[in-house]
């Protein structure tokens, strides 16, 4: 007998069964807002498959992270031997964006050849150099030698549109080209000089020209290989004061600059640090950071006793 006929009369018709309204009968499963549900860990509930646009390295730090993204220069376990002679071997070190970093130490130690392998210009042996400015594959950097090595045949204009007409592969470089050419040349001080010949320019004027010419290469790393180094004092105490200018100014995309000098008061006035290499096969044997603020004067203590510092590390590898 069914449950609903149980409550009809003894004898009498069963009657029929009325329609029970849907919500008369409790549902087995009880609205959700009623019975709160324990939290789900976020794991067990997966995400909408939205793309999400990948996030910059540098907004996120990463704890112990070994290639900082404020690094221009990584020199790693770098070496150059040439057959039987070892220049420099197990080299590491690196140059901060923005920093400028002076290479010390004594003649024919390979100061000037490391100068070159980060140029690209001499192969390493061993190790490697990493150029982190600039996009992969990119290497924005010039590099100033010892000499001026200025095209006597050519002007001073266009000594310093040389590297434009390079990238052009050969072809004649645009007005855009000549007016920033022309704007370097007054940036190093050579303005109505620009249709001068080399001979026609002083020792001075030649290194400011040949300033201007690797600046044309829009570089964001500077090498200088002692580009004052043959110039009187006065002249090169001078043209010290310009560069550092130029570093500072926003009129061209210089970041970082590494210069190789014999000079400790050079490498003081002009540095963030130094690094103090040893007689050949080179090694880094005392890294020096300059904290007082330019102009730097001999007389301030501080400077002092970096300088006094300095010529203790390099007669202790003479």
């Amino acid at each position: 007998m069914s449950a609903v006929a149980s409550f009809a009369p003894r004898g009498a018709a069963p009657m029929p069964t009325p329609p029970v309204p849907t919500q008369a009968v409790p549902m087995p499963t009880v609205p959700t807002q009623a019975v709160p549900m324990p939290p789900v860990p976020a794991q067990a509930v997966p995400m909408p498959t939205v793309p999400m646009p990948p996030v910059p390295a540098h907004a996120v730090p990463m704890p112990h992270a070994t290639t900082p993204a404020a690094d221009s220069l990584r020199v790693r376990d770098a070496g150059i031997r040439f057959g039987e002679l070892t220049v420099f071997e197990h080299l590491d070190f690196a140059v901060g964006e923005g920093e400028f970093v002076s290479l010390l130490g004594p003649s024919g130690c390979g100061k000037s050849t490391l100068l070159k392998a980060m140029a690209g210009l001499a192969p390493l042996s061993s190790g490697a150099i990493d150029v982190c400015s600039g996009r992969p594959g990119e290497r924005r950097m010039a590099l100033v030698f010892q000499k001026p090595l200025l095209l006597p045949w050519r002007t001073l204009l266009e000594n310093v549109l040389l590297p434009a007409e390079i990238g052009l592969g050969g072809n004649a470089v645009g007005a855009a080209d000549r007016a920033r050419a022309r704007r370097l040349i007054e940036l190093v001080r050579l303005g109505g000089f620009a249709d001068a010949y080399p001979h026609q320019l002083s020792g001075g004027m030649q290194q400011r020209a040949a300033l201007a010419r690797a600046l044309m290469s829009d570089a964001e790393i500077l090498l200088m290989d002692e580009p004052f180094g043959a110039l009187d004092e006065l002249t090169r105490t001078t043209l010290n004061e310009e560069l550092l200018q130029i570093w500072r100014s926003s009129a061209t995309r210089l970041k970082t600059v590494v210069m190789v000098t014999h000079s400790i008061a050079e490498a003081v006035a002009l540095s963030d640090r130094v690094l103090v290499f040893s007689s050949r096969p080179a090694r880094i044997i005392d890294t020096v950071s300059i904290a007082p603020e330019q102009p730097r004067q001999p007389d301030d203590p501080e400077v002092a006793r970096i300088i006094k510092r300095l010529r203790a590390s390099i007669r202790a590898v003479l």
